[in-house]
């Protein structure tokens, strides 16, 4: 490549990028803000529920991907690439924006879960357009025998956006007071979007048509139906399923559970306090992220299929020993004693909270505040809340333990926009890519965080030893399927689509 061409690739991804990565920044703030949205879009009777619906409510958003993967994936087989994502991002912004807004339950009662609901889908619909739409500009810029690595700079955006929302929400919580963020201040990482988003619209706004698109245009080469011509064709249909089941199925649940479950893992069954498990989680993906680059890299000199396999592979093995290291970590049966201090206070006429605060050996400090009712709807309950501080060794240990869960995602996740672009041919390439994609990620990917809370939820209530572990059936079971299909069927070498 020439110096003009590196700079013009550069502009490139770096338009491409930063609109991508705010979509990610919009959809990941509502999954980094959970527990919270949880206490306020929900009733409260039942935190668990409440819980569970937010989550619930979050994989929503992913399993409408597909249908915005079809929606605009026609758009920008038929008008072209740049059009289409600047859409996208238009709408991921107004919603993620608007639900900044919406007032609580206990203000409009259940049209604000419902409200919630609408907003989450429209978020889906168009991060189900915006990444087949980003990914394809970059790799029809891109020279052939590069894709994997110029691509892999897109797949470093979704990482950053989770990484971004976490870091606005620390510092969020930093400036404001905890009875403040949680009164108001929550509400902040949603209203912000609406200042970065108009910043990436005018970034895209100077961006040019995708080369090869464009000259299909004037070729007269275009599509006039994306929808018959990738599902109607048994030839295409045959690699979409491919896409799907041999490779973006188990990149989906690789992807959630390192970034996704892992957090809610630390949160909900380690009991980290909130602000911790999100510190730990941004160290780890600052570290890992610069392996999506290294694996997209290498994806070009010895093909796709194995580095994507590989991930998969090593995420099955090693899933289960890794999340009951995590769990150790945080297991107070596991520890000696040091230090034990109890304070009883009334919080008002109602309620009565004592707090427990127990030091160990290894430097953990487990803290239990516990809260009788002493009148209303739960008088002569009791509510119980467990928070975890660790420090030292473990908190290294439990980055570390994250960080290898980072490298598995940057091993399936680094090659496959490349891997996907490299399967279709130009005039139906949007269309063709985005859905396995988003049904892989989507579907698969973000049913994940749901389904593995309810199974260790269920295994906890039933008393199941290691319930804990529970949560990993799904991903381990889907990985492992797309394994053997990948390693069957998928070729691995890199070359431009088969039937173009």
């Amino acid at each position: 490549m020439n110096e003009n061409n590196t700079k013009s690739i550069w502009k490139v991804i770096g338009a491409s990028s930063m609109g991508t990565l705010i979509e990610w920044y919009d959809f990941f703030i509502f999954g980094s803000l959970s527990i919270v949205i949880s206490t306020k879009f929900f009733p409260a009777e039942n935190p668990t529920a409440a819980f569970l619906s937010t989550l619930a409510t979050f994989a929503a958003g992913f399993v409408v991907r597909p249908f915005g993967a079809l929606f605009f994936g026609r758009l920008g087989d038929i008008i072209g690439r740049k059009y289409t994502f600047m859409v996208t991002l238009m709408l991921m912004g107004g919603a993620t924006f608007l639900i900044g807004c919406i007032p609580s339950y206990e203000s409009i009662g259940f049209w604000a879960p419902l409200l919630v609901l609408i907003l989450r889908l429209l978020q889906g619909l168009a991060l189900g357009g915006e990444y087949g739409g980003a990914a394809t500009y970059v790799a029809e810029h891109a020279p052939l025998g590069q894709r994997g690595y110029w691509t892999s700079w897109i797949q470093t955006t979704a990482t950053f956006g989770l990484f971004i929302s976490l870091v606005v929400i620390l510092l969020t919580k930093g400036f404001l007071s905890e009875s403040q963020f949680d009164s108001w201040g929550w509400r902040v990482p949603f209203l912000l979007s609406l200042v970065m988003v108009y910043v990436s619209y005018l970034i895209r706004k100077k961006m040019k048509e995708s080369p090869e698109f464009s000259k299909a245009k004037a070729e007269g080469k275009t599509s006039t139906n994306p929808l018959k011509e990738s599902f109607g064709n048994r030839y295409n249909l045959k690699f979409v399923l491919l896409a799907l089941f041999g490779a973006a199925m188990g990149q989906g649940v690789v992807w959630y559970t390192g970034q996704f479950y892992s957090m809610s893992f630390m949160k909900t069954v380690m009991h980290l306090q909130s602000d911790q498990a999100d510190t730990i989680l941004g160290i780890a993906l600052l570290l890992g992220t610069p392996f999506f680059v290294v694996f997209g890299w290498l994806s070009d000199k010895i093909g796709r299929k194995w580095i994507m396999l590989g991930g998969m592979l090593l995420a099955v093995l090693t899933y289960r020993p890794i999340y009951e290291s995590m769990y150790q970590l945080s297991n107070a049966e596991q520890k000696v004693k040091v230090n034990e201090t109890v304070n009883t206070s009334t919080v008002s006429q109602a309620e009565i909270k004592s707090v427990i605060k127990t030091q160990y050996e290894d430097g953990t400090e487990i803290t239990n505040a516990k809260i009788v009712h002493q009148s209303g709807k739960l008088k002569g309950q009791q509510t119980t809340k467990t928070t975890v501080h660790i420090a030292g060794k473990n908190y290294m240990l439990l980055v570390l333990l994250i960080f290898i869960q980072v490298i598995y995602i940057t091993m399936v996740y680094g090659p496959i926009a490349a891997f996907l672009v490299e399967l279709f041919p130009v005039k139906i390439r949007y269309t063709s890519m985005s859905l396995p994609y988003h049904v892989g990620n989507g579907i698969f990917g973000g049913l994940l965080p749901a389904v593995s809370t309810y199974l260790t939820t269920n295994a906890e209530a039933s008393n199941t030893p290691q319930f804990y572990l529970a949560g990993l059936w799904y991903p381990i079971i889907i990985a492992i399927v797309c394994f053997i299909i990948g390693s069957i069927y998928i070729n691995n070498k890199s070359t431009s689509a088969p039937h173009e």
